[in-house]
């Protein structure tokens, strides 16, 4: 069979097949008088398992020595085969989750285009300063990967940066609330303390309804990111889990801080204090009891300052001195309050 038939029936073609014949890796059995290539059924056979070999993604000369060597033993070539088609195949998909990422920006021109990649590139840094430079150098008109944003500030372990990431993050309205709360049921703390994080910096109703699944997680940090988050926002049921970051020390000064507000909004301040006040009578702690009795100071009503004015009485001389303190300052502010009072009123009637 001659090289053109050759060409037309095995679909390779007539330059391949002279290359073939230069390496040595299918020749032609003969020549006709003329001096063309003539091809035999087993010249055949050999140029189809040569172009089998190849779909496995074996280069010209490892063919040959696969068909060539007698020695020759497969199974590391396909295992070395394996590993390089998964690395490319990563390559690839790496690739492709970066022009998702763009196209959902929605880039509508290129100068947004290079920003974006930029961006996306710098986020793989191992600097954290360049992460941090990057996200803030981002211009309040360019598109934002959002999901890519959102898998940074899920993995990122600098402060700065993920507050940075953050901030960039509340330019997109609310975006992103979704794969931030996927990372609520993440198996890694970091992960989930990350998104509770994240979460508590959008003001919607949704991200709400996340900080409140997030406060029946089982780790007490994430129980009080969202608790402060939830009671800022005059949510009752933070109200539990604010007490006791008050008795355990956790951020006891700003959850004592959420408790006062909270007041405002809903249950009484009586309530509050009531139940500062069965803690108290449930410890010999001193420094547990001391915590409780500073944070008696930010509850406002009756409940509140009697607990404090029988603790001017307590035993322990700390904790004693610092109610007398809160009482004395709350007199203090009330008489300035009441000064006022009366100069604007004595006013207006002079008037």
């Amino acid at each position: 069979m001659l090289i053109g038939e050759v060409s037309r029936r095995c679909g390779v073609s007539t330059r391949m097949l002279r290359h073939y014949d230069t390496l040595g890796l299918v020749e032609p059995t003969g020549r006709t008088s003329g001096g063309y290539r003539e091809y035999s059924a087993d010249d055949i056979r050999r140029l189809f398992h040569v172009e089998s070999l190849r779909t496995l993604g074996l280069s010209l000369s490892e063919t040959k020595r696969a068909l060539d060597d007698p020695d020759f033993t497969p199974a590391d070539l396909v295992g070395d085969l394996i590993r390089h088609t998964r690395r490319r195949i990563a390559a690839e998909e790496e690739l492709l989750g970066r022009l998702e990422r763009v196209d959902a920006a929605s880039p509508a021109e290129w100068d947004d285009v290079l920003g974006i990649v930029t961006l996306l590139h710098a986020l793989e840094s191992e600097s954290a300063a360049r992460r941090q430079q990057a996200v803030l150098a981002q211009s309040g008109t360019t598109s934002l990967p959002v999901e890519a944003l959102v898998q940074a500030i899920l993995s990122e372990d600098d402060p700065n940066v993920a507050g940075a990431l953050q901030w960039s993050l509340t330019r997109v309205a609310g975006r992103g609330l979704a794969e931030l709360a996927v990372g609520l049921d993440a198996d890694e703390i970091a992960v989930r303390r990350r998104a509770t994080t994240a979460i508590a910096e959008i003001h919607t109703p949704e991200a709400t309804a996340h900080l409140g699944r997030a406060l029946a997680d089982p780790d007490v940090t994430i129980r009080g990111l969202a608790a402060l988050a939830l009671g800022s926002r005059g949510h009752l049921d933070s109200m539990h889990a604010l007490v006791e970051m008050v008795v355990e020390g956790r951020r006891d000064v700003e959850a004592a801080e959420v408790l006062g507000r909270l007041t405002t909004v809903a249950p009484s301040a009586d309530d509050v204090a009531s139940a500062l006040q069965d803690r108290l009578g449930n410890t010999e702690d001193v420094s547990t009891r001391l915590r409780i009795t500073q944070a008696l100071a930010e509850i406002p009503g009756t409940a509140a300052r009697q607990a404090l004015e029988r603790l001017t009485q307590d035993g322990d001389r700390t904790i004693a001195s610092t109610a007398a303190a809160i009482v004395n300052l709350q007199d203090r502010g009330r008489s300035r309050r009441r000064e006022g009072s009366d100069g604007r009123r004595n006013a207006f009637q002079g008037d």
